[in-house]
């Protein structure tokens, strides 16, 4: 039986990844800031809550990191611990960079110190292409990040690569694409279109409200990316792998997608901060754009290729963007009933 430790377990990521592991027969456990039924919620949803172990676990303590690497001994161990919200990290830029940046050093010194055979995923991400230097983008394309959380999550990326070059450690990066699931946080666009259309569907009078609906993005369910991190720790050497699906999709056409799973017929109209949306089934707005929700600076389009991890580690995405709004949506919808 291997052991795995996955930082960041009660995410909608290392749910998913628990859950992986247990079916693979893995002794899974993992970090969290603080132990807590309000924390198991994903875990208890997926029904594997009672098949973990978590432990407290802070990036932003070295004594922490050291003290837990120390107890467990793991195998192989999955860095999804992050501030994560890009949003927030222009609010909080320091304590992201704290988080996202050292503490990945953190850990990869502390593996190397202690177990340096113990294989180690970095969640590297597509915002650190930014401002895209190339379409689409790959594992060679430059990074341009363009918010404090894709310039943390560069520093993180490189480190990786950095310890497996300098001391032979198996690390390895996963470039992920965005991947969404019904265990979303809130925070994040695509779950705050599914929830807000799901209560509209239930009879709310609210108004979904958007930043920028021309932004793209490449989007996959988190239930298929998890599968390529840990292939990728299953190779007999460490690389670096973009994991997307390759097909762009605005964020106009995800809110079009969840619509209709919920029985809506949205019409758009105005462009900028004056669009709005309709239901034309009834006439009534459930759409309107606001500057408040528009980035500092836009990332406006990301679309990845995964050549390599579809050669290399057999790997490919299954459910398409249309089937995730549609699952996203129906499972708000349902949870509020």
């Amino acid at each position: 039986m291997k052991t795995a430790f996955i930082s960041g377990i009660t995410g909608q990521d290392g749910a998913y990844l628990a859950k992986l592991l247990c079916e693979k027969g893995y002794e899974v456990h993992g970090g969290v800031r603080r132990i807590s039924h309000q924390e198991n919620a994903r875990l208890e949803a997926l029904g594997i809550a009672d098949e973990v172990t978590l432990h407290e676990f802070d990036l932003a303590d070295s004594n922490n990191v050291f003290r837990v690497i120390r107890e467990v001994a793991m195998d192989e161990f999955y860095n999804l611990a992050a501030q994560s919200f890009v949003g927030a990290s222009w609010e909080l830029p320091v304590y992201t960079s704290d988080v996202d940046a050292m503490g990945v050093l953190r850990v990869l010194d502390t593996l190397r110190t202690l177990r340096p055979d113990t294989r180690f995923y970095q969640a590297s991400t597509s915002e650190m292409f930014g401002l895209v230097q190339e379409v689409p983008q790959r594992e060679t394309t430059r990074l341009y990040p363009r918010s404090p959380y894709g310039v943390a999550k560069v520093f993180g990326h490189h480190m990786t690569m950095n310890y497996r070059e300098s001391f032979g450690m198996h690390a390895s990066s996963g470039i992920l694409f965005n991947h969404e699931s019904p265990l979303r946080g809130t925070e994040f666009v695509t779950r705050k279109i599914t929830l807000a259309l799901a209560r509209i569907a239930r009879g709310s009078d609210e108004i979904l409200t958007l930043g920028n609906l021309d932004a793209q993005r490449d989007w996959g369910f988190a239930g298929d990316y998890v599968e390529g991190m840990w292939r990728m720790l299953q190779q007999p050497e460490a690389d670096d792998y973009v994991l997307a699906t390759g097909i762009t999709t605005s964020i106009r056409d995800f809110v079009r997608f969840a619509a209709e799973a919920l029985d809506m017929d949205p019409e758009f109209s105005g462009e900028g901060i004056g669009e709005t949306a309709i239901d034309r089934k009834n006439g009534r707005r459930i759409l309107q754009v606001s500057k408040k929700f528009f980035r500092p600076a836009e990332v406006d389009q990301l679309i990845g290729d995964a050549s390599k991890a579809r050669e290399k580690l057999g790997w490919q995405p299954r459910v398409t963007v249309r089937e995730l709004a549609e699952m996203m949506a129906r499972a708000d919808y349902d949870a509020l009933a």
